[in-house]
Order: structure tokens, then C-alpha cells, then sequence
């Protein structure tokens, strides 16, 4: 006797994977920011890279609001194009972001005042802790989507898109306020 593989089992793997990756990457992340020292040490300055980062963050969350409109507006291959190009932008940054610590280590806000308790901090907190949560849920989103399950993909993208959104846009923001407290 035959019996069909449930849609629960057969995502179940898939999806273990993304969030055991996203984890990996995360884990690495933190040995990076945290406790691997910089290595720019031959006056390598890349001093580019965390402007490149907000760039990229910046792209990524235009191209997820277009989207948007495109699935609103029922034009499937262009919010499919957008969607893969928010990913791309993203891919990319995660990797600057990465080359950006491996070099320089952590940037810190130069002033503990109103400013850097009221607003930069907790922007930057929940940026990190939801891209930390977002990675995950991004992946499983496209993968949802890229096997075919449109009706569950649906559901997740609901929650992805803010998301994604608010990490890419709060990514922006907390460059602008350091480059604004480093004058």
C-alpha cells in the first residue's frame, strides 16, 4: 500500500534546511561582528562598503514595493522579476555587509546621548533581531513559491513583506543616523 507524501512532510525538509542554514549564517555573523577581530590591518580602508550596504538595502526595498504593486495589480512576472532582483540586491549586501566586518569590525555610534537611547538604538535592535528572523522566512517564502505553492506561499509573503521591508528600510536608516552622528 502506497500512501501520498502529506504537503506537511514533504515541506518539512526543505524548509528544516533554510532554517538550519539561516542559523549557520547567523552564527557566523556574530563570530564576525563580536568576537573575530578586523583583519584590515595594510591600510586596505574599503571605506565604500557600509554606503554600498545602505545602497543595496535601499534598492532591495524599492524593488520589494514594486512587488507589491505588481501582485496587486495581478502582473505575476513582474512581481516575480521584482522579487528576485529584492533578493539579489539583499544576496549582495549580506555579502558586503560581511566583507564590511571581516575588514573593519563594528562601527560604533560615537555619542551615548537622547538621540543614540530613544531612537538609533532601538531601531538598530529590531533591525537586527527581525533580519536575524527574516532570513529564514525570506528563503522559505521563495522556495514556497519556486515549488509551487502558491496558496502557502501567499499566506507566509503576507508576513514576509513588512518584514523584509521594515529590515531593508531600517538598514537605511540606521546608516543615515551614524553618518549624521560621525560629523
Amino acid at each position: 500500500m502506497t500512501t501520498a507524501t502529506s504537503p506537511k512532510k514533504s515541506i518539512s525538509t526543505p524548509v528544516a534546511a533554510i532554517v538550519g542554514i539561516s542559523a549557520v549564517a547567523t552564527l557566523f555573523l556574530f563570530w564576525l561582528i563580536y568576537v573575530h577581530p578586523a583583519s584590515d590591518q595594510r591600510d586596505l580602508h574599503y571605506t565604500f562598503l557600509p554606503n554600498l550596504n545602505a545602497l543595496l538595502n535601499g534598492l532591495a526595498a524599492i524593488a520589494l514595493v514594486f512587488g507589491y504593486y505588481f501582485v496587486r495589480t495581478h502582473r505575476i512576472a513582474a512581481h516575480r522579476r521584482s522579487m528576485f532582483t529584492a533578493l539579489a540586491f539583499s544576496t549582495l549586501f549580506l555579502v558586503s555587509y560581511t566583507a564590511n566586518h571581516a575588514l573593519h569590525g563594528d562601527t560604533l555610534y560615537p555619542v551615548h546621548d537622547w538621540v543614540y537611547y530613544r531612537a538609533y538604538l532601538p531601531i538598530l535592535i529590531s533591525h537586527i533581531v527581525l533580519a536575524t528572523l527574516g532570513l529564514p522566512v525570506v528563503l522559505t517564502t521563495f522556495y514556497l513559491s519556486l515549488s509551487g505553492r502558491i496558496r502557502l506561499h501567499r499566506k507566509v509573503a503576507r508576513f514576509t513583506f513588512p518584514l523584509w521591508l521594515y529590515v531593508s528600510v531600517t538598514g537605511v536608516v540606521v546608516r543615515v543616523m551614524l553618518v549624521a552622528a560621525l560629523r
